[in-house]
């Protein structure tokens, strides 16, 4: 199975970015994904052409200001950036639409 890249973003691409990929590390082992994880600010997030950027719903609308390119990139949105069941239920589809999760 591939492994897919996800990029989480905050403000800084420091702490809560950081805090939303360790909720995700947890999610996707008990998926039993692999999958390449990193973290940035939003301006340096869409050059990086992740497959899935993660973020917290608040930066929806800076996100809507990038030419994001939604063959390559999937945009979640989270209302709680460390929650582990929104982040499963969110991730689930995208990772099975990728084909990285069956």
């Amino acid at each position: 199975m591939k492994k897919v890249k996800i990029l989480f973003v905050c403000g800084a691409g420091l702490g809560s970015s950081f805090a939303c990929q360790m909720a995700a590390e947890d999610v996707l082992g008990k998926l039993g994904v692999q999958a390449n994880l990193d973290h940035s600010d939003i301006s340096s997030a869409v050059s990086l052409r992740p497959d899935i950027i993660m973020t917290a719903q608040n930066f929806q609308t800076q996100f809507e200001k990038f030419d994001v390119d939604p063959a390559q990139t999937t945009i979640i949105y989270l209302k709680n950036i460390v929650s582990k069941q929104e982040i499963e239920e969110k991730i689930t589809p995208v990772l099975q639409g990728k084909g990285v999760l069956a």
